[in-house]
């Protein structure tokens, strides 16, 4: 069974129901999807997590209706503002990246779905300045507000997990953000079928 985390349904409105994977919608933002990950993966053994949903593009990353498969996810804003180290005591250091298992990712190479850093936020970019920022701290090419929190909850628990984002949107300047859910939505069912028919067979 592979374990499918969204955080909401509708991203998966044109996903088919199918006897090898259980959904579960974790609800919005990063803080509720680690713990349903977490709440998950308590319950049950998982051959794999995979978190898909919609996603924003930063622009030249990726055009609206594309897929991405995130290699890897930072969480935003972590640490001292600026992104300065921070000291801890006793050796202790934050994590603030989290990466797709790259045996999922190998497999997953001969789909063609090309593949994006991510960068998880909890407020959605909303202006050029904001997205500008988050694209040159973080090198990220797509934003959500649950990607790292499903990778790092998995990494928690030894499963191994992939994020997968239809893109609705453009980052930064709501006016010209293109937002399209269904198109996000699709792009998401395409390559969510295509990744669990080759894990799946």
């Amino acid at each position: 069974m592979i374990l499918v985390i969204c955080a909401l349904l509708g991203e998966l409105r044109y996903v088919a129901p199918r006897a090898d994977i259980e959904i579960v919608a974790c609800g919005v933002g990063p803080v509720e999807a680690a713990i349903a990950t977490a709440n998950a993966l308590s319950r049950a053994s998982y051959r794999a997590v995979i978190n898909a949903g919609i996603g924003g593009a930063f622009r030249g990353e990726a055009d609206i209706g594309d897929a991405r498969l995130i290699t890897s996810d930072v969480l935003a804003d972590l640490g001292l503002e600026g992104g300065a180290p921070l000291t801890l005591p006793d050796g202790v250091s934050l994590v603030e990246r989290a990466h797709s298992d790259p045996n999922l990712l190998a497999r997953c190479a001969s789909l063609g779905i090309l593949a994006a850093t991510g960068v998880t936020v909890s407020s959605v970019t909303t202006s050029d300045a904001t997205a500008a920022r988050l694209s040159s701290r973080y090198g990220a090419g797509v934003e959500s507000m649950e990607g790292f929190s499903v990778l790092r909850a998995a990494a928690v628990g030894h499963v191994p997990a992939l994020q997968i984002r239809g893109i609705s949107n453009y980052t930064g300047d709501r006016t010209r953000s293109s937002w399209d859910f269904d198109a996000g939505a699709r792009a998401t069912a395409l390559a969510l079928g295509d990744v669990l028919n080759l894990l799946v067979p």
